[in-house]
């Protein structure tokens, strides 16, 4: 059962730093080259030049001129709750809210923190050495736990209201202790940057926590949505020609619905299963439908939402999922708060 914490966030002085709008982006792993051009030229404040830097001591040596400067506060300890108002790729307006919090580091055996997907060592070792320079947190792992919202939104107005990418976030500042999470918890997003964390604990073991944002599985505004597969061949699929898609796995390919047939309820696995080549990804069914229908794929797949409780099954076993298997949007803005390891 993890213990949270609040924590001394640092945040940005507007006074300062000039409008949040300039200084926040998406997190650094969906960031394009030309987008990180284009954030850098926003502000010389701008987050990116933190967690997408030229070189991990050029992180450090911002960060702790920003400081200096005032451009960064650091403020009393407290928990953060944060709502995000976003439409979905369904065309649905939502809100996602959380609790930004210090959590514990523990490895997975400990089974305090689960994992669902496989992770690369080439991130993970970029994010250690920014963490090694900066001894900050700079952006928030996604954390599900499958309880009820450890607390509620807060009254009055928002301490940050600011929007990004069409997303709109707003925090509160919470005073209290410690909570203790009778239920593990599940990394939805940030499966390096959490691998980062322990590693970095094994070599300095006064860093015992990490910045993350947990949100309630229970939670009305929390969405998974689907990650539909492009093809440039696959060969014989069994099914049922049906007239779109719906329940289970669909196959669209040449002007044809194909309702897969399968004993198998996890859709990417059956995906996998018929070894596919040439696979690219998108939220969108209907541009998937059109990119067959203009001859840039050979068919495609299309899925059903992957649910909070087929994640958990995963992680519960020690299993991981296949590839750009579950999309949890949006993705958590970076710039709103920094987490010193001290």
């Amino acid at each position: 059962m993890p213990t949270v914490r609040p924590f001394r966030a640092l945040r940005y002085d507007p006074a300062v730093a000039g409008s949040l709008e300039r200084l926040v982006a998406p997190p650094f792993d969906v960031i394009s080259d030309e987008q990180r051009r284009d954030y850098l030229a926003r502000s010389p404040y701008n987050v990116v030049h933190l967690t997408l830097p030229d070189s991990p001591d050029q992180a450090a040596t911002d960060l702790d001129d920003w400081s200096t400067r005032g451009v960064l506060v650091r403020g009393g300890e407290s928990y953060w709750w944060i709502a995000q108002d976003y439409v979905g790729p369904d065309g649905v307006a939502r809100t996602r809210e959380g609790l930004a919090a210090s959590v514990p580091v523990t490895p997975y055996e400990e089974r305090q923190v689960l994992p669902h997907e496989r992770t690369h060592a080439g991130p993970k070792e970029d994010r250690l050495r920014i963490l090694r320079a900066t001894r900050t947190q700079l952006e928030p792992i996604f954390l599900l736990y499958d309880a009820e919202p450890v607390c509620t939104q807060p009254g009055g107005a928002p301490a940050v209201d600011v929007e990004e990418g069409g997303v709109r976030t707003r925090m509160w500042p919470i005073a209290a202790r410690e909570l203790t999470i009778d239920t593990p918890l599940l990394i939805a997003d940030g499966h390096h940057r959490y691998e980062t964390a322990v590693a970095y604990r094994g070599e300095n073991p006064d860093a015992t926590h990490t910045f993350a944002v947990l949100v309630s599985s229970r939670a009305p505004g929390l969405e998974i949505f689907p990650t539909h597969r492009l093809v440039q061949a696959v060969g014989d699929v069994p099914g049922d020609e049906v007239e779109g898609p719906g329940e289970g796995v669909t196959l669209y390919r040449d002007g044809r619905y194909l309702r897969v047939r399968t004993d198998d309820d996890f859709g990417p696995r059956v995906v996998e299963s018929f070894s596919p080549d040439g696979v690219t990804y998108t939220a969108y069914a209907d541009e998937a439908i059109a990119a067959v229908d203009r001859g840039e794929a050979a068919a495609a797949f299309l899925l059903q939402p992957v649910t909070t409780e087929q994640v958990a099954r995963f992680a519960e076993a020690g299993d991981v999922m296949p590839q750009k298997s579950t999309f949890f949007y949006p993705k958590l803005t970076s710039g709103l708060l920094f987490h010193p390891v001290d």
